[in-house]
């Protein structure tokens, strides 16, 4: 594929592109996709939006009380751009690492790092200094801008030649200060459509996390997309969510989606299930974006305790892990609304099967988000019969582009992305999850689907979360082991482990059934709440019941 003639001065990232021949294809069949060859996704989200719906709406909320116009972001924005390009030096196509919890500021550095037209690398702040290591030396950073609550383990991790500018703290040298003595506006960059406008690293579920490059055209397309036609927002929306900003789950459903309808964001530095239940009532919020197990948890809460105020809410979003039909079930039952479930990836940047409203089939993660097309393959690339389980592979206008990375000829297969994820589509178009391809197990020649097991032991009421996986065995090959957190004041012993056993084995086929339970105080999970189930398969911790 040929590109558009680059802004960059520094073209580190365009150079460590994949070969073309390794590129999936591209789909721009819908007309709001044919974006123009000129384009800076700062400034269509900010400037444009401005411009469209004026200055004095709301557009993020602090969580404290604090509301910032999009005049306000604007004017903070690009005095921040000043900073990176007259004060930082920051040249276009230099990587801006990014760090901090999820707050307004860190909002606006991103969206100034964007109208400059570098390259942004946004990190958790919970990640520690070996992890920002290797991934500012994978990125090559140049810069940092970093909360100044979280700047001590950036500074430990001693990244060579990166210049660390804190913000939020005291000092002549904090870039608010900075930035207050710079006058705006500033006129965003010309990037080219296909210019490099941020490198989102995988959240490691499987290991070593890989570096994927998306475009600014990326970033709009995925709002054109789903947003657009399956979660379809309203400017007078006010959204919310658990997912960090590092998370591209959390950076479109946050960022991207509501500033590019013209809505507001609600920001918050803590947001687990209680804080999440606070701000929907007190922030009026109307679209909700986490993860299954925070609904299961919240579902909780409202049990336990007074019920809030959730009757702003209109659309909810689940992704991150596969969505069981009880959670669904028992959320659709708690509230009336239905979670529109779906699944995405950071190769291909947010949700590309999903459903919402009457589409919704419980149990299901939906069919193919407009503007994407989707298969089952088998492992050599051939199709796979409608009802039979196989990989998933997907298409659409934003598609898997490793930063130097040989795993790409593993994502990237005939055109096609190949997430690694075990589907059976059914006859009338609907995917159907199964498993992760590599939670598939197999004992005593039978296949069993890691998440179908987990899914039946969640519907037992002293499960609060499970994950199941196989364990190496001699006999059978593998024997299915499930690590389960049950509620507290359950005995996590061999009656309790007998009982579930039991209630698996009323629900499921015999051979499902767990041969081992393992009673964990938690599940590991990267710091984006994602599962880590290799570590259950390969450093198991806790003593079977």
């Amino acid at each position: 594929m040929e590109l558009t003639p680059s802004a960059h001065l520094d073209t580190f990232a365009r150079d460590r592109l994949p070969p073309p021949d390794r590129w999936p294809r591209l789909l721009f069949d819908l007309p709001e996709l044919a974006y123009p060859e000129r384009l800076n996704c700062g400034a269509e989200l900010l400037d444009r939006t401005v411009e469209r719906f004026g200055a004095d709406r709301p557009a993020f909320h602090d969580g404290e009380g604090g509301v910032w116009s999009y005049g306000d972001l604007q004017d903070r924005v690009d005095r921040i751009a000043h900073v990176l390009t007259s004060d930082l030096r920051v040249l276009p196509g230099n990587r801006v690492l990014l760090r901090g919890p999820t707050t307004p500021w860190l909002a606006a550095c991103w969206l100034a790092v964007m109208k400059a037209g570098a390259i942004a690398v946004t990190v958790l702040a919970q990640q520690r200094a070996p992890e920002l290591a290797a991934m500012a030396e994978a990125a090559r950073c140049s810069h940092a801008l970093c909360d100044a609550h979280a700047v001590d383990e950036l500074l430990a991790a001693r990244i060579p030649g990166l210049r660390v500018t804190p913000f939020g703290g005291e000092g002549p040298d904090d870039l608010l200060d900075l930035a207050a003595r710079r006058p705006g506006p500033y006129p965003a960059v010309a990037t080219a459509a296909d210019d490099v406008a941020l490198i989102a690293f995988t959240s490691g579920t499987t290991g070593q996390p890989k570096g994927c490059v998306h475009f600014h055209r990326d970033v709009l397309a995925v709002a054109d997309t789903f947003s657009a036609h399956v979660l379809r927002p309203l400017p007078d929306d006010v959204f919310a969510g658990s997912p960090p900003l590092a998370f591209t789950f959390g950076l479109g459903g946050l960022v991207v989606f509501p500033l590019r309808a013209g809505a507001s964001a609600v920001l918050l530095e803590q947001a687990g299930p209680k804080q999440l239940l606070a701000a929907i009532e007190r922030h009026r919020v109307s679209v909700l974006f986490t993860a299954p197990t925070a609904y299961r948890v919240m579902l909780a809460e409202m049990t336990q305790g007074t019920a809030p105020d959730l009757g702003s809410l209109r659309r909810c979003v689940s992704a991150g892990e596969n969505l069981p039909e009880a959670t669904w079930k028992a959320w659709y039952a708690r509230t009336g609304l239905r979670l529109i479930n779906g699944i995405g990836a950071t190769e291909l940047l947010h949700i590309f099967i999903s459903a919402a409203d009457g589409d919704i089939r419980p149990g299901t993660t939906g069919r193919p988000v407009p503007g994407w097309q989707a298969r089952i393959v088998d492992r050599e690339g051939g199709d796979v019969p409608d009802g039979e389980e196989g990989l998933l592979a997907v298409r659409g206008p934003v598609g898997c582009r490793y930063l130097a990375d040989p795993r790409q000829a593993e994502y990237v297969r005939e055109g096609w992305n190949v997430t690694g994820d075990t589907y059976v589509r059914d006859p009338d178009g609907w995917f159907r999850y199964v498993s992760r391809a590599d939670d598939m197990i197999i004992s005593a020649g039978y296949n069993i689907a890691g998440p179908q097991v987990e899914e039946a032991l969640l519907d037992h009421p002293d499960v609060v979360e499970t994950a199941v996986v196989g364990r190496p065995d001699e006999l059978r090959g593998q024997i299915v082991v499930a690590y389960t957190v049950v509620r507290d004041g359950v005995p996590r012993d061999a009656s309790t482990a007998a009982a579930l056993r039991a209630f698996v084995r009323a629900r499921l086929a015999p051979y499902k059934s767990p041969r081992e339970i393992v009673f964990l105080d938690a599940l590991p999970r990267t710091a984006t709440g994602k599962l880590q189930r290799f570590r259950l398969r390969h450093d198991p911790s806790g003593r079977p019941a």
